[in-house]
């Protein structure tokens, strides 16, 4: 995709993180943005912000997990714009803890949110942009699905939400083989980033009342605080990888990283699959940081 003016760019999780500074570079690029966020006051400041960059803004509250939901989206996308040329189904909650732990609220919410958040991106717009490709040669659009590093790897204590960026990669590079079997107008990418100051270790937030959550475990308080940590000291900002989805958008690439140094640890994992050999202890390069886990959670028995 060589050029974005005029074209419509539609954004989930779009009030913070990834999806907000996405839609900061839509609007310097002359797009017009549909945003989507479940944080209508959030929402309401971002959308704002974003008309005054000048954008034609479509803003929805939107709870993603909701096939309904998503489908007004799409209804309303095409009413005031058309068919989008960019869908970024991007948003996206954090858990963590012993994958055994996890309540059925906990699973019903990562899920939800996680993977059928993005599946209802895919099957709402997807057709939407296949429908317009058809009737106009000129037309190009893009799905860009926000995954994770975890989708790539298997990290410890963080079951639920590696299940469902696992499942994300899968989606979008299914999604991808699918759509370049019936069109050369609309292809997809996968976001995979690793640890990006945005929020996610505050999503907990937005949990819905119909899902509580059961006192927290002690593998799951560690993790929270784990994440946190790691979260908020990255030095890769999240402006910086909306740049590397822009990149791609125009590159026509699949494959989008925040941190390509982490790919080590992905062949590492691709090799033991290779050679059927047992998985690879993660904390192979910081032994004492898994010794220091080991013994957390050993120690609460």
């Amino acid at each position: 995709m060589k050029s974005f003016h005029g074209r419509t760019a539609v954004i989930t999780g779009a009030a913070s993180g990834f999806g907000l500074e996405v839609a900061r570079l839509a609007a310097r690029e002359g797009m017009n943005v549909v945003m989507a966020d479940v944080q209508p006051d959030a929402l309401e400041l971002s959308a704002h912000e974003i008309r005054d960059l000048g954008a034609q803004v479509l803003a929805m509250r939107v709870d993603v997990s909701k096939g309904a939901d998503v489908e007004a989206l799409g209804a309303a996308t095409r009413e005031r714009f058309g068919a989008p040329h960019v869908v970024f189904n991007n948003a996206g909650v954090g858990a963590g803890g012993l994958i055994w732990e996890h309540s059925v609220h906990d699973w019903e919410w990562v899920v939800g949110v996680n993977l059928m958040g993005v599946a209802h991106g895919v099957r709402v717009f997807t057709p939407m942009m296949l429908e317009a490709a058809q009737a106009d040669p000129g037309y190009e659009g893009h799905v860009v699905n926000t995954a994770s590093m975890a989708g790539l790897l298997s990290p410890p204590n963080m079951g639920v939400y590696n299940v469902t960026k696992h499942a994300v990669v899968a989606l979008s590079e299914t999604l991808y083989q699918d759509l370049a079997l019936v069109t050369d107008q609309v292809t997809a990418s996968v976001l995979c980033p690793f640890f990006v100051p945005t929020g996610i270790h505050q999503s907990h937030r937005n949990r819905p009342e119909h899902l509580p959550p059961p006192a927290p475990t002690r593998s799951q308080l560690i993790a929270q605080a784990m994440s946190e940590k790691a979260v908020t000291s990255g030095k890769v900002t999240a402006a910086q990888v909306a740049t590397f989805v822009f990149d791609a958008l125009r590159e026509r690439r699949f494959y989008v990283y925040s941190h390509p140094q982490a790919l080590r640890s992905v062949q590492t994992r691709l090799e033991d699959v290779v050679q059927g050999r047992n998985p690879t202890d993660p904390f192979v390069d910081k032994p004492e940081l898994g010794a220091q886990l080991r013994a957390a959670l050993r120690a609460a028995g």
